[in-house]
């Protein structure tokens, strides 16, 4: 009787990279917490900001998320009134983002805790380090 080749999830890079993910979510929305931002939210008020204005698509390429899961995101900080959905101008199928003057405000208000959150990132991993963490990541290739 053969036995199966042994199983060892630790050395799996997907479930390594989703960890050190949550850990570093988790680290960064405990920042962020005060504003009442999760770090995934502020990040989309920054992008906003860096574009203007975007469709859902655009801001999902952006994102590197998948349409339906940029369009979820959304919804939270439409309610809120830090964003605004409209219809677009040039094609009424499609809808463009923009942050509001709300969320300009908030997105202000976030900056400082998230440079701070930022700052003890690096100090306490090394600035070196997470500069070449950055870099490897933005590298990485995943071929079907």
């Amino acid at each position: 009787m053969s036995r199966s080749p042994k199983l060892d999830v630790c050395d799996c890079n997907c479930n390594a990279l989703r960890r050190a993910a949550r850990r570093v979510s988790n680290f960064y929305d405990a920042g962020l917490a005060p504003s009442g931002l999760k770090v995934t939210q502020f990040i989309i008020l920054a992008t906003l900001s860096r574009l203007g204005e975007a469709s859902v698509n655009v801001l999902a390429e952006n994102l590197d998320l998948d349409r339906t899961t940029t369009g979820r995101n959304l919804l939270p900080l439409e309610k809120a009134g830090l964003i605004n959905v409209e219809s677009s101008a040039s094609d009424g199928r499609l809808r463009t983002i923009t942050l509001s003057r709300k969320g300009s405000e908030k997105l202000k208000e976030t900056l400082p805790l998230w440079r701070r959150a930022q700052s003890k990132f690096e100090n306490g991993n090394g600035p070196g380090k997470t500069a070449v963490l950055r870099k490897m990541l933005a590298e990485l290739k995943i071929k079907n």
